[in-house]
């Protein structure tokens, strides 16, 4: 029997940002490139901020509720406290970025491209990440309701210390992606499991879904 390759962990490098200059978030329009910005307490509710360039910056304490950031792009990114109970950010890329202590509901991030980045003590509902693209990235005592991963691209991709009721997982593709540091009640798609690391407590509890999958029935 071929032995599995050693589980690389994600590759994340420190954020460090510039100096940053205060900026008004009254400014934020569509297709606005800014850097080395940062903005604090922000509401940019219901605000079209389509492809909207962030270099450098920190966001903090911004208010976003359905917020339209489709397109846009964050690298190099601090973004922190952010609530939003629905953000609409599809086909966004973050690279070198960090979103810490935030609230969020539903969040749109589906074909995302998404590589050195750091999800930390957050509270997310459903994060929609379908076909999206994900490299070394570390989610880290975050709580979900639902993780949607249909179709998606992961590589070096690590939860610590988070939680969810169900994990979508149809379709996608796994490499190195460590889920010791979930904890999730259901899993949809359980053949998208291959190429991630668990442990033997969760092994035990999916044991009857695997059977399922396989067409095996357990009984007595």
């Amino acid at each position: 029997m071929t032995r599995p390759a050693p589980l690389q962990p994600p590759r994340i490098e420190s954020l460090t940002l510039p100096p940053l200059a205060d900026a008004d978030a009254r400014d934020l329009r569509a297709g606005g490139s800014y850097e080395a910005s940062r903005f604090t307490g922000a509401d940019v509710a219901g605000r079209d901020l389509t492809g909207a360039r962030f270099l450098e910056c920190e966001l903090s304490e911004w208010s976003a509720d359905d917020a339209v950031l489709q397109g846009a792009e964050f690298v190099q990114a601090r973004i922190s406290r952010l609530n939003a109970p629905t953000l609409r950010a599809g086909r966004t890329r973050l690279r070198e970025v960090e979103i810490l202590a935030s609230r969020l509901g539903s969040v749109e991030l589906y074909d995302a491209a998404v590589s050195d980045v750091v999800v930390a003590d957050s509270k997310i509902g459903w994060i929609n990440l379908r076909a999206g693209d994900l490299h070394d990235v570390v989610f880290r005592n975050c709580r979900f309701d639902e993780i949607d991963l249909s179709g998606a691209r992961l590589n070096r991709v690590a939860f610590e210390g988070c939680t969810t009721g169900r994990l979508d997982l149809a379709g996608s593709r796994l490499q190195h992606v460590d889920l010791r540091g979930l904890r999730f009640d259901a899993v949809d798609g359980p053949a998208g499991l291959s190429g991630a690391t668990i442990d033997r407590d969760q092994l035990a509890m999916m044991a009857e879904m695997f059977a399922a999958h396989m067409g095996v029935h357990v009984r007595g």
